[in-house]
């Protein structure tokens, strides 16, 4: 951790070019857009996916999808199964 920024790269786990999979349906949600973290504990406690952007609300991270770790069940090379 440097600087209260944590660096998930070095420990392997770059999600950024992972795809998000609702196992529930099957649906693709998109790639992992950031995640969030403990910055006490230093674990990760959600990932968020961009959700539908629509022309009006480009800009806007209301419709984002807030994964929490909980719900992650495996995370593979190239996609993450999630169940929400």
């Amino acid at each position: 951790m440097d600087g209260g920024i944590i660096m998930i790269k070095e420990n392997g786990m770059d999600f950024r070019h992972k795809e998000v999979i609702n196992i529930n349906n099957g649906k693709r949600l998109g790639f992992v857009q950031d995640v969030c973290a403990d910055l006490e504990t230093g674990r990760i406690t959600s990932v968020i996916v961009p959700g539908n952007k629509k022309l009006m609300s480009m800009f806007s991270k209301e419709n984002d999808i807030v994964i929490e770790w909980d719900k992650i069940k495996c995370i593979g090379d190239d996609v993450i199964l999630v169940d929400i």
